[in-house]
This record gives C-alpha cells, sequence and structure tokens, in this order.
C-alpha cells in the first residue's frame, strides 16, 4: 500500500489528472462519438452470434461492450455535466498561496456556487485571469489565456482596498489577515518549497503601499515601494510613462471597486503577482470557489472562507 501512494503520488500521475481534469470539450465529444460508433457494431455482432457459438470471442466482445458503454455516460455525466456546472479540480501550480494552499495540491472547485450567488469578501476563487496578467507561456498559439488562478478575494464591487506599510485596509479600516504569510523559497530558487521569514527577516522585505485609482477611464493598480510607482507591474498598460503621470498617480485618491469587478490577492503576500500589478478581475471570469484539497491525502481539508478581522 505504501508503494501504490508513493506512485499515485507521481509527478505523472499528477500530470495525467491535470491534463483530463482539462480536456476540452470538443475532444470528449469526438472520443464519445467515436466509442458510440464502435458500440453499434459490436451490438449488431453480438446479437448475430448464435446462442451456441457465444463462447470466450462472444464473451470479450460483451465485455468490450459494456466498458465502452460505461466510459460513454461517464464522459457525458462527468465533462458535460459535472465540470461545466458543478465541481471541477485543478491543481495548484505556484506558491502564490501558500501555506494555505501548497505547490501541487489539488483542490475542488465549487462551480455551482456562483451562478447563484456573488464571490465574497475572503473566498478562495478560482477565476481565469486577464491577459496583462499572464506570461508568455500562459497564452495559447492564438494569444488567448490557457490558465487559470487562485487566489482570495480581498475585494468586491464597492469596497475600497488599500495596503500602507503592508497592511491591508478595508474601507478605511485596517484588517488582521491570519491567512497572510511571508515566506522564501526553501532551498533558495525551487519555487516549490517555502519556508516563512523570520521575524527579523520580514523586517528586511520591501514595504508596500497599494491602492485602486480611476485614470484615464480605466482602474489602475497602483503600488508604491520605496518611491517608485509600478515598479514591478507585470501589465505594461499600467507603468507610468513618465514623473508627470507619476505625480497623477501618487495623487489620486483610491477609488472604489466598480460593479461587475473583483479584487485578488494571494495569501503568500511577498511572492504573489495578482491584483496589486496587474487589477481587477471581471465577474464572467470567476470560475469557482475552492472547497477542500483532496490531495495528497496527508493534506485532506476544507479551504474556508476568511474575510479577516479588524485590527486592533
Amino acid at each position: 500500500m505504501p508503494w501504490l501512494l508513493a506512485q499515485l503520488d507521481g509527478e505523472g500521475t499528477r500530470s495525467l489528472i491535470d491534463t483530463v481534469a482539462r480536456t476540452p470539450l470538443s475532444l470528449i465529444v469526438e472520443w464519445a462519438l467515436l466509442f458510440s460508433v464502435v458500440r453499434v457494431g459490436l451490438y449488431f455482432y453480438l446479437r448475430a452470434v448464435p446462442a451456441h457459438q457465444r463462447g470466450g470471442l462472444f464473451a470479450a466482445g460483451r465485455f468490450l461492450n459494456e466498458s465502452l458503454d460505461a466510459i460513454v455516460y461517464a464522459a457525458v455525466f462527468v465533462f458535460m455535466i459535472i465540470r461545466p456546472f458543478f465541481v471541477q479540480a485543478f491543481q495548484i501550480p505556484s506558491g502564490s498561496m501558500v501555506s494555505t494552499l501548497l505547490v501541487n495540491d489539488y483542490i475542488v472547485a465549487n462551480k455551482l456556487i456562483y451562478r447563484y450567488t456573488d464571490p465574497q469578501r475572503g473566498d478562495i476563487v478560482v477565476f481565469r485571469p486577464p491577459k496583462r496578467a499572464c506570461q508568455p507561456w500562459q497564452l495559447d498559439a492564438q494569444g488567448e489565456v490557457n490558465v487559470d488562478f487562485i487566489k482570495r478575494c480581498i475585494g468586491v464591487p464597492g469596497d475600497v482596498v488599500e495596503m500602507r506599510d503592508n497592511v491591508l485596509y478595508r474601507n478605511g479600516k485596517p484588517i488582521s489577515e491570519a491567512y497572510r504569510h511571508l515566506t522564501t523559497e526553501d532551498p533558495p530558487f525551487q519555487q516549490n518549497t517555502y519556508r516563512e521569514l523570520t521575524p527579523d527577516e520580514a523586517k528586511l522585505e520591501p514595504r508596500f503601499d497599494f491602492k485602486l485609482v480611476k485614470y484615464k477611464g480605466d482602474y489602475w493598480p497602483v503600488t508604491i515601494e520605496g518611491g517608485e510607482v509600478n515598479s514591478r507591474q507585470t501589465a505594461k498598460e499600467y507603468v507610468p510613462k513618465d514623473q508627470l503621470e507619476t505625480a497623477d498617480l501618487l495623487s489620486l485618491p483610491a477609488a472604489p471597486i466598480p460593479k461587475g469587478y473583483y479584487l485578488m490577492f494571494g495569501d503568500n503576500r511577498l511572492r504573489s503577482l495578482d491584483g496589486r500589478f496587474w487589477g481587477l478581475v471581471p465577474r464572467e471570469s470567476i470560475v469557482g470557489r475552492s472547497e477542500c484539497i483532496w490531495w495528497p491525502l496527508g493534506r485532506w481539508s476544507m479551504t474556508r472562507r476568511d474575510v479577516g478581522m479588524p485590527a486592533r
């Protein structure tokens, strides 16, 4: 049994599960149609076999026919009903949510919940990121986004979210974030295992301010670090062109999140490229809410909502 679990926890199996979970519906339909054609052919063959000749070959054909039947029904149920409307498995590819979610954790996302309700503060949300948030390898051959991100919902429509000296403020009130972590790669540059920073190490990390401002008809994420504005931006359109634009961004007040948009941050706050750097997520890009970690078995747990508490 330990040997079996070790094999199941291997990189090949993780890759296989992730590939199957993301299989395009068009490919599922093609295979279901192919299997259905084979089943029809087998059905007529089996029906034509006389009773006294129904030996080993007939039994093998009947087994294959029943197996294909089960596969087709399972594919229809899982890929055309369960995955689009109810739940889907996702693999965690990065450390942006450490220690809440670790690299290579598998989570189950509830896709049904957001068909009837909107995301709430503190939800751990799976979403399709805006193109400006993506690296080149996260786009397909047509230049479209082909990845999903997972972050915590920090702000909903109407919220004014700011960070001052690395402290989160929501609607003017400081928030104590028990879920927030400050980590470093351990060993260095591995980007899959992390450890918490010591208090002395945390003091040496950059101090960030953040605000969302309305500028030139758009909502710009503004990060301020050591006098630099948006120096780490993933999205080039949010990099100020000159000192005049920098001064404008610094002078503007924080704006409330507009209707139909959400602000997402990673729990691993110093190791996450999130809404602070590329902005807001539209409602239609939200896929589902994380409900639990289901693999590895030793990490099985619910991924609960946490809005943070007013700081004292």
